[in-house]
């Protein structure tokens, strides 16, 4: 079945929404998912103003666009970790404030709760929608964790210290979950080294520590998962009712000269001696049309966002890749 097939912003908010909406459309997209960063996306000013969303969607209808999701990774990072000086580059100075732990963490998680308020705001002004959305409307987002640091297990790890990181954020979360239950939105994680659901294991057990709320779910991206050895068109089936929404990003592992492992051995995206690095979509070793497929088979109706993220290929030529994949015709 056709897909629409969007970009996600995120990798290029350093171009206003303004200069970059003419690029994606001349690249073939349908769509764009809004990083809500950059100016692509304010939270504060689409949860409180019609103009600004109006503003919005005029934008993105004068260069024949749409969109699905708007998504708040670098918010939802700092709602369950440990923060350090790292996070603030990442967050507003309204999320950092003086930069005290628990004040990042609890004004995270307000900031990350209004933004399903905002992004009800934002479909329910989308152009044409009737009295219902085309799409669920879904926060593609980050939770961090409390508990990543100790994934090696040493010192040893007992379960019950897992078992607190788990109950951690579900403690964080269930509030989180609540507002977009009242906003009628979803929340997907995109599960990835760094959050709390890392891997199938892991996702299972996220989805217990919020009692299996119907806002969690997940924001599926192969390219977390295959470097790794897990199996991530199982991962579709394991989870199919709670996949709100699809990034196709493109990974390769196995690549490097054998002095860097899967951990990444502290040297940086795109050195030769990496084992495993992002690439852009159709350059690495995720079978695209296998994911298709199970997406199919579970049913997933959404759109497929590609994200770009490749040390080796400039962004614009390579944004092209979507059209030769299957993503956008039937499989």
């Amino acid at each position: 079945m056709p897909r629409p097939v969007t970009l996600f912003t995120g990798q290029w908010a350093d171009l206003p929404l303004e200069t970059l909406a003419p690029l994606v459309k001349k690249m073939g997209y349908d769509g764009v998912e809004l990083a809500c960063w950059g100016d692509h996306f304010d939270v504060d000013a689409a949860s409180s103003s019609k103009k600004y969303v109006h503003e919005k969607w005029a934008l993105l209808k004068d260069h024949g666009l749409t969109c699905y999701a708007i998504s708040s990774h670098l918010i939802g990072q700092a709602v369950c970790d440990l923060i350090d000086e790292r996070h603030k580059s990442i967050l507003p100075p309204d999320v950092w404030g003086d930069g005290s732990p628990e004040g990042v963490r609890k004004r995270a998680a307000r900031k990350l709760g209004l933004a399903a308020k905002a992004a009800r705001a934002f479909f329910d002004a989308k152009p044409g929608r009737g009295s219902q959305d085309d799409f669920p409307a879904v926060v593609n987002g980050f939770t961090g964790s409390s508990i990543w640091h100790s994934i090696y297990a040493f010192p040893p790890t007992s379960q019950a210290f897992w078992d607190a990181g788990y109950a951690d954020f579900g403690k964080r979360f269930g509030p989180i979950l609540e507002s977009f239950e009242k906003s009628n939105v979803n929340f997907a994680l995109e599960v990835h080294p760094t959050e709390i659901a890392f891997d199938i294991a892991s996702a299972q057990r996220a989805v217990a520590a919020v009692n299996g709320h119907k806002r969690f779910g997940f924001n599926y991206d192969p390219s977390h998962l295959g470097y790794q050895g897990v199996d991530y068109v199982k991962f579709i089936r394991a989870f199919g009712d709670r996949i709100y929404h699809v990034h196709m990003k493109d990974v390769w592992w196995g690549h490097g000269d054998g002095t860097v492992g899967v951990f990444g051995g502290h040297v940086s995206f795109g050195e030769a001696r990496r084992f495993w690095d992002f690439r852009s979509l159709g350059h690495g070793d995720i079978k695209f049309e296998d994911i298709i497929v199970a997406l199919n088979d579970v049913g997933y109706r959404g759109p497929l966002s590609v994200e770009w993220e490749d040390s080796r290929m400039d962004r614009l030529p390579v944004s092209y890749t979507h059209l030769t994949l299957p993503t956008n015709r039937e499989v």
